[in-house]
């Protein structure tokens, strides 16, 4: 966060928590557009407003975005004069510092200070959709969210321990050609 940033009582919370237990991956919901972004979305540089900011772990962000793009009935849809129909040559997918860049947010976050990988959501093109328009919005998510869910399964996993089978915690653990560490929880 930038000097002289207020990070309200309940950020500061779900920081700790985050910390506190290690997640491996989580999404954040929001509405007004149509679209699954990934990190980073604050801009590599400050004065772009939308420049292509990948992580070290762009492919893996790709895959996990398009696993839920690909699983959501519209996100899917090829038609281009839909809601969300700019994104539809993307794959239903974009870097989010490409999109709009915007520093504090919670994937990047995740990504710096955590082994969580976030993705972002944007769920319908309401911001504030009425309440009979709940229950389309989560028939349409639904399908997607436990499709990205399973992604948990992707990548490394596995218990770093000592050789009498203790779990070593705080453990880094690196990847060739990724430069990106994450540690072994407790």
């Amino acid at each position: 966060f930038s000097p002289g940033f207020q990070v309200a009582p309940e950020t500061k919370a779900v920081m700790k928590w985050l910390r506190s237990i290690p997640f491996v991956l989580s999404a954040s919901l929001h509405g007004g557009e149509l679209v699954v972004t990934y990190p980073y979305d604050y801009s590599r540089h400050p004065m772009e407003e939308k420049m292509f900011s990948p992580t070290p772990d762009e492919k893996m962000f790709k895959l996990l975005a398009k696993a839920y793009a690909d699983a959501h009935p519209v996100i899917s849809d090829r038609s281009e004069l839909r809601c969300g129909g700019n994104f539809v040559k993307r794959g239903g997918i974009i870097n989010g510092a490409e999109w709009y860049s915007f520093t504090g947010g919670m994937a990047d976050f995740n990504y710096l200070h955590t082994n969580c990988f976030e993705v972002t959501v944007e769920v319908g093109c309401e911001k504030f959709p009425l309440e009979e328009e709940l229950f389309t919005i989560w028939h349409e998510n639904k399908g997607a969210l436990l499709n990205y869910m399973e992604m948990v399964h992707r990548g490394i996993k596995g218990i770093v321990s000592d050789k009498f089978g203790n779990p070593i915690k705080n453990a880094r653990i690196s990847v060739r050609g990724i430069r990106h560490d994450v540690t072994t929880g407790n």
